[in-house]
């Protein structure tokens, strides 16, 4: 049975690379507006454009779903307000992103990453669930192109495993944020499991691809309990939480 999800999801790969016939709905959601990065000079020495099918397969298949959580966490009192705007940062295949607009279809969702094969992923994904309310689009997580204080709400996963300037990161997230707009964010606890999916994609790249080395690392970087608690308090957030449960730790922030 997993041989043949593992067949199923490289097969993706190879309609991927087909003309994308499948047009991209961010007309119509309004968070989608910003500017998109070129994707010239890094787009090939990235893991996540080499075998995007094996991350997606990881996200889809392995990973925690924390959709439930997200929404408990986020929406206490019931579903958000309509018209409430929410962007995913290091979206990659638009897991949440998707999840959370077809949950409720009176939220814009942006979902924004690096990979143009992962959000090439998502759209594909988005619009056989016809998803109008739902956009991806390639972005810079450390410069995001939008106004301060425009959107409700932020969400990120796994985000920081491969991304070094967290300060920075969180700098952007409390900068895009509305007052009175919360982010969620999850992350590992345990390094060896962390790193599980970027060692395997490193093999895999390696005997498909002839790439000589790819910005991600081999290690999955994790904080520690209190380096994750200690990273939020960088910002002038009104109200931190964080927790830790199982493999996974996660921090709930408001802006005040």
């Amino acid at each position: 049975m997993f041989n043949l999800i593992i067949k199923q999801y490289s097969r993706s790969e190879e309609l991927m690379q087909q003309p994308d016939v499948i047009a991209s709905n961010h007309n119509v959601v309004k968070t989608a507006s910003i500017m998109t990065l070129s994707t010239n000079g890094d787009h090939n020495n990235s893991l996540f454009e080499q075998v995007p099918w094996f991350y997606a397969f990881c996200r889809e298949q392995l990973f925690r779903d924390d959709t439930e959580r997200i929404i408990a966490a986020l929406w206490q009192d019931g579903d958000p307000v309509p018209g409430t705007e929410l962007i995913e940062l290091g979206c990659g295949p638009g897991f949440y992103s998707r999840r959370l607009a077809q949950r409720f279809r009176n939220l814009s969702v942006v979902g924004v990453d690096r990979s143009e094969n992962q959000l090439h992923w998502a759209r594909q994904r988005a619009a056989a669930r016809g998803l109008v309310n739902c956009a991806f689009e390639r972005v810079n997580v450390l410069e995001l192109p939008c106004s301060d204080a425009h959107f409700d709400v932020l969400i990120a996963s796994r985000l920081f495993t491969v991304l070094p300037e967290q300060h920075q990161a969180l700098a952007e997230m409390y900068r895009v944020l509305k007052t009175g707009g919360r982010c969620f964010i999850a992350e590992p606890r345990y390094a060896v499991w962390a790193s599980i999916p970027l060692f395997a994609m490193w093999l895999l790249a390696g005997v498909t691809h002839s790439g000589n080395g790819y910005r991600e690392p081999l290690k999955a970087t994790v904080l520690t309990d209190a380096a994750f608690e200690n990273l939020f308090h960088h910002q002038p957030w009104k109200r931190i939480q964080t927790w830790q449960d199982g493999r996974y730790q996660y921090a709930l922030c408001e802006k005040g």
